[in-house]
């Protein structure tokens, strides 16, 4: 049964619900009740309650203030508002702080139960899913399977380089100390091999193809295996013995002839050195995939060691497909641009460890190159700078000399590219609070403005708060709140008409409103002012 609690100053209002609502035939249970807000938070701390019906226009603790306090207490409730008709506006701002319905005075019974049986489907709907949620997070934290895989790939994909992710997984997954380290083994399904297959298909082999390789690796104690999606498995070996390289050769060639069998195709295997640290699974992973994808393009179907990777050519396809990218791509984005300089820094430093001056020379006129591209159409300050950076970059005859020119561009790139964005903002935010200001008299919403200026109201939102530090409902009400004091000094203008020229629709609710803001009424803010 669904538990309501009614609260009114009024007892005859509270008694006329009680008596005339079919509580028990729309699966409600009889409701509790409550004279004031402070009556009712003490029932809500020591009662299950799923509705609350109140009274907007209560002594010392309004409906919209009980709302708003039941909201921070953290209840979660569905709250149907009773108003007069000349408290409209009261409505409107207790569905800001939570409501989610209301009924007007005089009340009609038949209302007051659709709004109630409305509630009752919404939270019961509410229940199956938390019900469905719980269950599924059972049926997870049961299934040691999921949990491995998951492991598995915010191992290879981002590293447990964080202390405290680090520390939670070994926990979780009572994990040994690294005392020989770990490798990474990726199977790698040929797909060309079988003309390609349609969706079922490819589900049910990825099925098969996860099973072949655990089976295959069951006698090794330190191995934990995921798929990486249908056509490839990968496995991490926690602290490998030098004695299990054999029957881990065994195990691979099981899964070679088992996916020939079955499928008639071919998979290719990579391994990783053995390594140290947690954090250094992401650049093993890519180094064996590197290592994979250039063997596939002469013959699947082989078993490839780390140990034989050409590291220059693996470097050199890191800068060109990851490094340079990736500059390339923070730096476009304002808020990463700060990161995109530490992280040229540190690839520079990386690359001059390993290569000379002139393979330096060239990654710095390939970058430079390509930043100059993304620009060639914008007229802006950098478009000048190019050819004269080129020159100078030309012209280094030291390592040092190159680094310094590379991140010189790269600074001034990211100090331009932030103060185009930050421009823009500006503009953007001052257009949108100038059309606040001068259409104040209007109930202005975020969907409204987002609409006008082309945007999705979400992001409107974010920008906003982010530019001003207000969001754009604290922004409207306190350029209502000036404009009103700055009418109100004029002895000539009513109260009523300086509510209606600020966008209010009644006098009582900006009388309220205005209180709430500035501690006076606004007759007295005229009397005092």
């Amino acid at each position: 049964m669904i538990q309501a609690l009614i609260v009114d100053d009024e007892p005859t209002h509270i008694q006329g619900l009680v008596r005339h609502v079919g509580w028990e035939a729309i699966g409600y249970a009889p409701p509790l009740t409550a004279q004031s807000g402070e009556a009712a938070l003490a029932l809500l701390r020591n009662h299950d309650v799923d509705v609350l019906i109140s009274d907007v226009s209560m002594p010392i603790m309004t409906g919209i203030e009980l709302v708003s306090r039941c909201k921070e207490l953290g209840y979660r409730l569905q709250v149907l508002i009773i108003s007069g008709y000349n408290e409209f506006e009261f409505v409107q701002e207790a569905i800001h702080v939570g409501a989610q319905a209301y009924v007007l005075k005089p009340i009609k019974t038949e209302e007051v139960e659709a709004k109630l049986t409305a509630f009752r489907a919404a939270i019961e709907k509410q229940r199956d899913i938390e019900a469905e949620t719980n269950e599924l997070q059972e049926k997870v934290s049961g299934s040691l399977d999921v949990v491995k895989e998951r492991f598995v790939h915010d191992l290879v994909l981002e590293g447990l380089a964080d202390d405290d992710t680090k520390e939670s997984w070994i926990k979780l997954l009572e994990l040994p100390p690294l005392m020989r380290g770990i490798s990474v083994i990726s199977f790698g399904y040929d797909r060309f091999m079988d003309g390609g297959r349609d969706a079922k298909s490819r589900i049910v082999r990825g099925s098969g193809f996860l099973k072949a390789v655990k089976v295959s690796l069951a006698d090794f104690p330190g191995v934990i295996a995921a798929s990486m999606g249908s056509e490839e498995v990968v496995a991490v070996h926690l602290n490998p013995l030098p004695e299990e390289q054999v029957r881990m050769e065994k195990g691979i060639a099981f899964v070679q002839q088992w996916i020939r069998e079955q499928y008639g195709s071919s998979v290719t295997v990579g391994l990783s050195r053995i390594f140290k640290d947690w954090g250094e699974a992401p650049i093993a992973y890519k180094r064996v995939k590197y290592m994979m994808a250039k063997a596939r393009l002469l013959e699947g179907g082989q078993v490839l060691y780390e140990e034989r990777l050409d590291e220059t050519e693996f470097l050199e396809h890191r800068v060109r497909e990851e490094y340079i990218p990736e500059i390339v791509r923070m730096l476009e984005k304002a808020d990463e641009a700060g990161k995109a300089v530490e992280y040229t820094s540190s690839v520079l430093d990386m690359l001059i460890a390993h290569h000379p001056f002139t393979y330096i020379q060239a990654f710095g006129l390939g970058l430079l190159s390509e930043l100059a591209r993304k620009r060639k159409l914008q007229d802006d300050a950098m478009a000048d700078l190019n050819i004269p950076v080129w020159q100078r970059l030309i012209d280094c005859t030291t390592v040092p000399q190159v680094k310094d020119v590379v991140m010189e561009y790269v600074k001034r790139y990211a100090e331009a590219e932030q103060n185009k964005q930050s421009s823009q903002q500006h503009n953007l935010i001052q257009k949108i609070s100038d059309y606040i200001e001068a259409h104040i008299h209007e109930n202005v919403t975020v969907k409204q403005l987002a609409e006008l200026h082309h945007l999705n109201a979400s992001y409107l939102s974010v920008l906003f708060k982010k530019s001003t530090g207000k969001t754009v409902s604290e922004f409207v009400q306190e350029t209502r709140m000036n404009k009103a004091m700055e009418l109100l000094r004029d002895p000539h203008v009513r109260v009523y008409e300086v509510a209606e020229q600020v966008g209010f629709q009644t006098a009582a609710y900006f009388t309220y409103l205005f209180k709430k803001t500035t501690g006076y009424t606004p007759q007295e803010y005229r009397d005092y002012h």
